[in-house]
């Protein structure tokens, strides 16, 4: 597969990270996704096939800002959604995107809610 855009980069990353990774029900894969106007994360048991919780700014209701600080509390409320579904350790699956700003806010904010990676 010829990568000819930066979207094609990034599907070419994301299936590297994700042929390395797999999730299960007791450390399910915790997975980022970006957009111009969203973000969302979710929680996934690979063995199962199953999204056992997920979180998003579209769920607000209200259009939110999509920067870092946006990006901290969603990492925050996930860890709580998290939680809250008894999961405490999670395989961190960035989704082809580069580890800086919007991510690394996510997993750093999870993590200091007391998730485990």
């Amino acid at each position: 597969m010829k990568c000819k855009s930066k979207a094609d980069f990034r599907r070419r990353r994301h299936l590297r990270v994700r042929g390395k990774i797999k999730g299960t029900s007791a450390r399910p894969r915790m997975c980022v996704s970006l957009s111009n106007k969203h973000m969302s994360v979710q929680f996934v048991d690979d063995t199962a096939g199953l999204t056992l919780a997920a979180v998003s700014t579209l769920r607000d209701g209200k259009q939110a800002a999509n920067n870092v600080v946006a990006a901290a509390a969603l990492g925050r409320r996930a860890a709580e959604t998290a939680k809250a579904q008894g999961i405490e350790a999670v395989v961190f699956d960035r989704g082809g995107f580069k580890f800086h700003g919007r991510v690394r806010a996510i997993a750093d904010s999870a993590r200091e809610a007391g998730l485990r990676f």
